[in-house]
């Protein structure tokens, strides 16, 4: 089961996750749950994920909430699981930086993104289940980028060779101003090992947290 439900994922280069919110939310702005697809370049549905977490109205729970992130292929066959602890959000005390588990298949480990400290860029680095480095994650100097869209770099250790993004897509400001919906993009390499591809699905959505998911706030 598990196999089938990672077929799709084995064959992507490019991941497209777009956030739903259901009219009731939008109009009462208070939001009980998170809701995403997850497409591939052509706009079909490969997944779709729900975010769990105990607080009713996230906004006053973000950004130092737990959650947990449960995403299923199209069958309803649970086939990553997106673990994030309590932690505070702060750049500036190393001993606050972010970290989430991703499992796949769930209560499996598939790896690991660990927040490095950097007093001015974004920095993150995948881990293989083995809590291994096998990637680098460096965002923007400024992510707020003016509703331009934003790149977070997927790099090689060594920083020096990129091999591939997560981004932020702005273009459809007018609709996110209305429905609050976040729109990602991830491109990796077609080959990139598909438990370290579920890994960066996890990081899009920590990113998301961190830089983007207020930033819509009092508009």
């Amino acid at each position: 089961t598990h196999h089938l439900g990672f077929f799709f994922l084995k064959q992507l280069d490019q991941i497209i996750i777009h956030q739903q919110v259901e009219l009731l939310e939008a109009i009462l702005g208070t939001e009980t749950s998170s809701k995403y697809e997850i497409k591939n370049h052509l706009g079909q549905r490969v997944y779709f994920a729900v975010e769990e977490n105990g607080c009713f109205d996230r906004k006053l729970c973000s950004p130092l909430r737990p959650f947990t992130i449960r995403i299923a292929d199209n069958a309803g066959r649970e086939v990553i699981r997106v673990i994030r602890p309590l932690r505070c959000n702060s750049c500036w005390f190393p001993c606050f930086l972010q970290e989430l588990e991703v499992q796949s298949p769930p209560g499996t480990v598939a790896g690991y993104v660990v927040q490095n400290w950097d007093p001015f860029l974004p920095k993150f680095t995948i881990q293989n289940q083995s809590k291994e480095d096998v990637l680098k994650i460096i965002g923007p100097y400024a992510t707020c980028g003016c509703f331009e869209d934003v790149d977070f770099e997927v790099k090689a250790l060594n920083e020096m060779t990129t091999i591939g993004k997560i981004s932020k897509y702005w273009s459809g400001f007018v609709n996110n101003v209305f429905t609050n919906t976040a729109n990602f993009g991830i491109q990796v390499p077609v080959d990139l090992d598909v438990r370290i591809k579920a890994v960066m699905i996890g990081a899009c959505f920590l990113i998301d947290l961190m830089f983007f998911e207020n930033s819509l706030d009092g508009l």
